[in-house]
């Protein structure tokens, strides 16, 4: 038994935000039927491929069900509403005002059933003069000032080496506001739209910088404790060209990091003058390889600092192995492929062998019906 065994989704969402979501719901055990178009979402065409499939759809669409359809037939139009009646949630991903077009938004399901929960995720929420423009990742960082907040030598904003609006801002708070939503419809009996934006949700990250702002401080980037201007929490350059990521902001392990690598007592104090203290640091870390660190650090639990893995060694550390993060496997064929783990907590996992995403269209002589 899983927490949300019974649950049915009916997800409409494509590429990252909406499949990532409904995947970690599906591995607490809901049910998701992925309504596709005719041809399949972008995702399928996405390489890498092994055997005609891509990996990375089937890392965010293990263990669904897919149904192509048009949902702009009348038919289609006919058969979406037959399977929403015995679902819970419905999600999307389109811009505001798609979902009434398809008379399939909030108003009109809930005619249908009382106690929907419609969750969707857009760029920059469902009201406001931004609704409607067409945006990607890196534009809900840079309009919502993040972007800005990591910055290169030069001053200029650092490219993003993920999707953080994408998972951070739209994935997770749709799956917490869905388990909410799934909460309060127990109680009341009533549905509940959910209007996600990834714009919105990343403002939680500056947190720091926003509580600043009360004393008339805005951020440039790199000037934060936490994004570049203190000696305790910075990156370190090693001799190999690897690197050192310290976060020793606590007194105790500040001065222990300084012990071992014989920082001049004079540099110790870095709120006398803090680029002194990094320039020292900078010229001490420089001097040896990255293994001659990993074998210091590997004897220090508190101390507050790492080696920069790539992600080859991450995979490979104990710690990660230790934890069963990547024993998670989907066939592909005759390959075996490593799955991304979800954020769920090891108790609500899936087994190590995990079904593979869908054909597209498998679903449709079981879930399309009519009548």
């Amino acid at each position: 038994m899983k927490p949300l065994d019974g649950i049915k989704i009916i997800d409409f969402s494509t590429l990252l935000p909406g499949p990532f979501a409904t995947l970690i719901l599906a591995e607490a055990g809901a049910e998701i039927i992925k309504i596709e178009r005719p041809g399949g979402e972008d995702m399928r065409k996405t390489p890498p491929f092994i055997n005609g499939e891509s990996v990375l759809f089937n890392l965010l669409n293990r263990g669904k069900r897919s149904v192509e359809i048009d949902i702009k037939s009348k038919e289609g139009y006919e058969q979406i509403i037959n399977l929403i009646k015995s679902a819970d949630i419905v999600i999307d991903q389109f811009r505001p005002g798609v979902m009434e077009r398809l008379k399939l938004d909030f108003n009109s399901l809930k005619l249908i059933k009382k106690n929907i929960i419609q969750c969707s995720i857009t760029g920059y929420g469902q009201n406001g003069p931004k609704k409607y423009t067409a945006a990607h990742d890196i534009n809900y960082m840079a309009e919502s000032g993040l972007l800005s907040l990591a910055v290169e030598k030069d001053g200029s904003p650092a490219m993003p080496n993920t999707q953080i609006a994408d998972i951070a801002g739209g994935s997770y708070p749709a799956v917490i506001n869905i388990l909410l939503a799934l909460r309060e419809v127990e109680k009341t009996g009533e549905g509940k739209f959910l209007d996600i934006s990834m714009t919105d949700n990343l403002f939680p990250f500056m947190w720091m910088a926003i509580g600043l702002t009360s004393n008339n401080f805005f951020s440039k980037g790199g000037d934060l404790q936490l994004t570049g201007a203190s000696a305790r929490y910075n990156i370190y350059k090693t001799q190999d060209n690897g690197y050192l990521a310290l976060g020793a902001l606590e007194e105790k392990f500040w001065r222990r990091f300084c012990e071992i690598i014989n920082l001049p007592p004079n540099l110790i104090d870095d709120t006398i003058n803090v680029n002194a203290t990094k320039n020292a640091i900078k010229e001490i870390i420089f001097k040896y390889p990255t293994q001659y660190w990993k074998d210091i650090l590997s004897n220090e639990t508190n101390i507050c600092c790492s080696v920069v893995n790539n992600l080859k060694e991450a995979f490979n550390d104990k710690q990660v192995i230790e934890r069963q993060l990547l024993s998670g496997k989907i066939k592909l064929g005759d390959k075996d492929i490593t799955v991304m783990p979800t954020p769920l907590a090891p108790l609500w996992r899936s087994a190590e062998i995990i079904e593979a995403a869908p054909k597209l269209g498998e679903g449709n002589d079981v879930f399309m019906k009519t009548k």
